[in-house]
Parts: C-alpha cells; sequence; structure tokens
C-alpha cells in the first residue's frame, strides 16, 4: 500500500475515497500536511509515496494537502528549514520578492487599461469608467484570488470582460440573495441570466443614456 501514489477525496468518518470509489484509511504511521508550502510538499512527492487529497470546487480541483510517511515528513520540514536560514536563500527570496511584485504591478497596470477598453463607457461617464476599472482590477487581480483574471488560458481581453462581468454579479444585481436550485445547470443559468443584466445596463453607459442616482452601477461605485 506504501508504494502507491493516490488521488483521494475526503470521506465519512476520516476516510478517503479513492478515484474508483474504494474507501481506504491511510497507514497509522503517515501523517497529513496541509497544502500551502509548496517547497515541503515537493519534497515529499518526489520520493513516490503518498495520497493527494483533493476536493472539486466548481471546475477545479483543488488540494487539501498529502498525507504520507511521517518520517519522510518531518525529514523534509527538516530539511527544508535549515535551507530557509541560510544567507544565501534569505538573498534569493528577496530577489523573487521583489521580481514577482514588479510583475504583480505591471499586469495590474495592463489588467486595468483592458478593462477600461472593455467597458468603454460614453464620454460622459469616463470617470465613473476609470472608476470601475479600478474597484474591477482590485477584486479580481490579487494573487490566490482564483478568480479568472489568474488564468493564462484565456485572452487578457476575455479575462477582463468576465471580471467585469463577475464584480457585476455581486455588487449590481441580486444574485448574492438568490436562492439556486440544486439542480444541474441551474447556477449557470442563474449566471447567465444576471450577466445579461449587466450587459444590459453597461450598456446604458456605453450608449450615453441618462441615468440617476438609483441605478445599481452607480450607487456600487460611490464607495470605491
Amino acid at each position: 500500500m506504501q508504494s502507491e501514489i493516490q488521488i483521494v477525496k475526503p470521506g465519512p468518518n476520516g476516510a478517503l475515497i479513492t478515484e474508483n470509489g474504494k474507501m481506504v484509511y491511510p497507514p497509522k504511521d503517515w501523517i497529513f500536511l496541509s497544502a500551502g508550502d509548496a517547497g515541503i510538499t515537493r519534497k515529499i512527492t518526489a520520493q513516490g509515496i503518498f495520497w493527494r487529497v483533493q476536493i472539486k470546487k466548481g471546475k477545479r480541483q483543488i488540494s487539501k494537502g498529502i498525507w504520507a510517511p511521517s518520517h519522510i515528513v518531518l525529514h523534509a520540514q527538516k530539511e527544508v528549514q535549515a535551507i530557509r536560514k541560510t544567507d544565501s536563500y534569505k538573498k534569493k527570496r528577496a530577489v523573487d520578492i521583489k521580481r514577482r511584485k514588479k510583475k504583480q504591478d505591471e499586469y495590474e497596470i495592463e489588467f486595468c487599461k483592458s478593462v477600461e477598453s472593455y467597458l468603454h463607457f460614453n464620454v460622459e461617464y469616463k470617470n465613473l469608467q476609470k472608476k470601475m476599472a479600478v474597484a474591477v482590477t482590485k477584486h479580481a487581480i490579487p494573487i490566490g484570488s482564483g478568480s479568472v483574471a489568474r488564468t493564462a488560458l484565456i485572452p487578457l481581453e476575455e479575462r477582463a470582460a468576465h471580471a467585469v462581468i463577475a464584480w457585476m454579479r455581486h455588487q449590481t444585481t441580486s444574485y448574492d440573495r438568490t436562492v439556486v436550485a440544486k439542480i444541474k445547470g441551474e447556477r449557470r443559468a442563474v449566471r447567465r441570466k444576471f450577466a445579461q443584466q449587466s450587459v444590459h445596463l453597461l450598456n446604458k453607459y456605453r450608449n450615453g443614456t441618462k441615468t440617476d442616482k438609483n441605478c445599481p452601477l452607480y450607487k456600487a461605485l460611490q464607495n470605491k
């Protein structure tokens, strides 16, 4: 059993469910390491003896952590901690953080411009356009947010459009207060309905249609 690499999901009463539906329990000399420290996880999985615990969130599989022999986990933790105390590691870490921050800042500027381009409000509403682009960017861009803005699988223009609709779904519609029936495809249908409402609202600002202070988009941007 210990020579296996398996993908499992949480089961009842501490059990785990394998990909073929079998209920299993980790060996007694194994321990669980929560997801979050990629350095330690890589050292453990490199040994080829572990069970990865995953859950489904939407269409994605999210890792909750791994089960592995306790001696492998403890050795990996000790080895990584020793490396992280060295001056060379600390210097490299500082350089990496600075590089990632620069990359993140550049992407934030690029993404915000793409959001503004998608909004394309009438000249009368350019101030609101800028304010909304900043609000959408702050919501979508953070590392680890899991939003569509963090994926490279679709073009930047599409990421911006999806991010706008996602922001509006929570800020200008009743989506968060809507009870969605537990029927396959129902949540997608509800989101599609609210997306259509959001596009209709955006078109008013694109066309220069006169709005008032009761407009949900206007109200949502007042505190931004």
